[in-house]
């Protein structure tokens, strides 16, 4: 089977399609010194490993202006408030779990995530649904993955992992959430302008989960490099939601060994917790719905000399006749059932107004 991946880096006027033949590993540490386009879920194993598409044949895409999907857009976000919506009970039992064990003090921070299941109106080519999701969401990394082993992912996400085209690169540390209403939907980094307009107003809990990420990156940096430099954080939106976002560059002395730089760094606080490695075992075996490929990353790696990796977040599983929508919320000891469902609730919205266009 033919495998596809389309791709538009945030703020490009062009995407890029790319076609081969996959690889699949079962570590991330086989990825040093490949090249092609990665596709890696949160969990790996033999069922769902890293696939790597090697390609033989990139070309550039034909976007086009989807004014009246924009519209729509716009219209949903402003419209669909979601403010009463109660947390189902597969999601309330899960959070009783995971908040317990951070009030023992087994975990700093864990990531509880959920799976929506919409039936759209009609099917949607995927092209589509690419080149709408381009037009509406221009400061995101936007992709269409398509293989036998992964399925068809749509994905919209803010989130970059890895980025880099020599000895310069770059990464984030993207964490907290707010959703944007009203006024502040009509412009670009949520800052003050003009009467009416506020800024974004960060609760403690925010800042403090964002600053758990931001350490924990600088410290995995640090194995490989002593030349980082970090700036931040500061507020960025992405579709109808702000977030926190600190940015680092580094330079890395031997890029072949990236594989062991993802291995160490992913995956994050961000979408796991912390400690690490005990927080990822606790998800594997206590979230109601594998992940799959949600939450894992995707992106170029050496195409054309140059890697964008990104986080897998605000993203559909396109099957024949639905799509299942993925979100999650970052937990401390201080989060509440009802504001990290409608997190959730308010992350989702990302695609499921792509799959009413």
């Amino acid at each position: 089977m033919l495998a596809l991946a389309l791709y538009r880096l945030p703020y490009a006027e062009q995407a890029m399609m790319l076609k081969g033949e996959t690889e699949e590993f079962l570590s991330c540490h086989e990825l040093n010194g490949r090249e092609g386009f990665v596709f890696a879920p949160f969990h790996i194993t033999p069922e769902q490993p890293v696939i790597l598409i090697r390609p033989w044949e990139v070309s550039p895409l034909p976007l086009f202006s989807f004014a009246a999907g924009n519209d729509h857009l716009q219209h949903y976000f402003e419209e669909n408030h979601l403010t009463t919506a109660e947390p189902d009970p597969d999601y309330a039992a899960d959070f009783a779990t995971f908040h317990a064990q951070l009030q023992a003090g087994t975990f700093q921070k864990l990531v509880l995530s959920r799976c929506a299941v919409e039936t759209p109106d009609r099917r949607h080519d995927y092209i589509e649904l690419f080149r709408t999701a381009c037009s509406a969401y221009p400061r995101m990394f936007v992709s269409v993955v398509l293989t036998e082993k992964g399925g068809l992912w749509l994905s919209a996400t803010p989130e970059l992992l890895l980025a880099g085209d020599g000895e310069r690169w770059r990464t984030t540390a993207l964490a907290g959430t707010m959703k944007l209403e009203g006024e502040q939907l009509s412009f670009d980094t949520p800052t003050p302008v003009g009467a009416g307009r506020r800024d974004v107003e960060w609760s403690d809990k925010n800042i403090r989960e964002q600053r758990l990420v931001a350490t924990y990156i600088s410290a995995c940096l640090s194995r490989f490099t002593t030349d980082i430099r970090e700036e931040g954080p500061r507020t960025v939106r992405a579709a109808n939601l702000a977030h926190l976002r600190s940015d680092f560059s580094f330079t890395l002395p031997d890029s072949q060994h990236i594989g062991d730089l993802l291995h160490e760094l992913y995956p994050t606080p961000a979408v796991c917790g912390l400690p690490k490695r005990e927080a990822f075992e606790f998800i594997v075996q206590h979230e109601h719905t594998p992940r799959g490929y949600y939450s894992g990353f995707m992106g170029p790696l050496g195409v054309e000399s140059a890697t964008h990796l990104y986080v897998n977040l605000r993203c559909m599983e396109i099957r024949e006749k639905d799509y299942r929508l993925y979100a999650g919320g970052g937990l401390l000891t201080d989060s509440t059932v009802s504001q990290e469902w409608l997190e959730t609730e308010a992350k989702l919205e990302t695609m499921r107004a792509l799959a009413h266009v």
